[in-house]
């Protein structure tokens, strides 16, 4: 019974695995359709969102196999409910970097090049998340502390982006909305980093049964 177990366990570890994989790659195709402003990468990133959304659902039901089927003990219902509150917040990813995609389509081949703080923040939203998952693939607790710190990192490069586009359009009123749509794709850059901060947080739950943002 036990080694079934560990086989199912192993199946969701390999899930959870390809999702952030998937994760990761919505992001980097994101941020190069804005750099390029290429509406044709768009596609892509909405594609991936799909899947991303079909992974969430797949992992769920896994997940809840594992509960009902098997007897799971104290550090496993750990994974398994860190896994659940995991794919919750790599959907949102993808469904924020879909966001981003779509204003791209909005914003006529213009590539944000006029606040490069946004390209700042996309490389390091991705590192946070490429990092949260390697922390929950080594089962790493200091790695997924250093993936928490380095949000500081995006939430001061998202101050930088208001600040430069707040200079634009004292610069140029008439530029109003298109730094709209670029304060907009930083906001979901963001997110993403909040959102890979929680995966990092449920990573090292996993671990010590401990979670810095609620009292478990």
């Amino acid at each position: 019974m036990r080694s079934r177990f560990d086989e199912q366990l192993a199946a969701l570890n390999n899930e959870l695995i390809q999702m952030g994989a998937m994760c990761e790659e919505t992001i980097a195709i994101a941020a190069k359709a804005l750099s390029m402003g290429d509406v044709i990468l768009t596609e892509k990133v909405l594609a991936l969102d799909v899947e991303i959304s079909r992974m969430e659902r797949t992992i769920e039901t896994l997940c809840l196999k594992l509960l009902l089927q098997q007897q799971p003990v104290a550090r496993d219902l750990r994974q398994i409910s860190a896994a659940l509150k995991m794919i919750t917040d790599m959907g949102r990813i993808g469904t924020q970097a879909a966001d981003i995609a779509e204003i791209i389509t909005f914003l006529d081949g213009r590539t944000g090049s006029e606040c490069e703080h946004i390209r700042f923040m996309a490389q390091a939203a991705s590192r946070i998340v490429t990092e949260s998952i390697d922390a929950f693939v080594k089962q790493d607790v200091i790695l997924a502390d250093a993936a928490i710190e380095r949000d500081d990192i995006v939430d001061d490069l998202f101050l930088q982006v208001k600040s430069s586009l707040i200079k634009m359009i004292a610069e140029n009123p008439t530029a109003g909305e298109y730094a709209l749509d670029l304060l907009m794709i930083a906001k979901y850059f963001e997110r993403i980093g909040d959102h890979a901060v929680n995966i990092a947080e449920w990573v090292a739950f996993s671990v010590t049964g401990k979670h810095k943002g609620a009292d478990l």
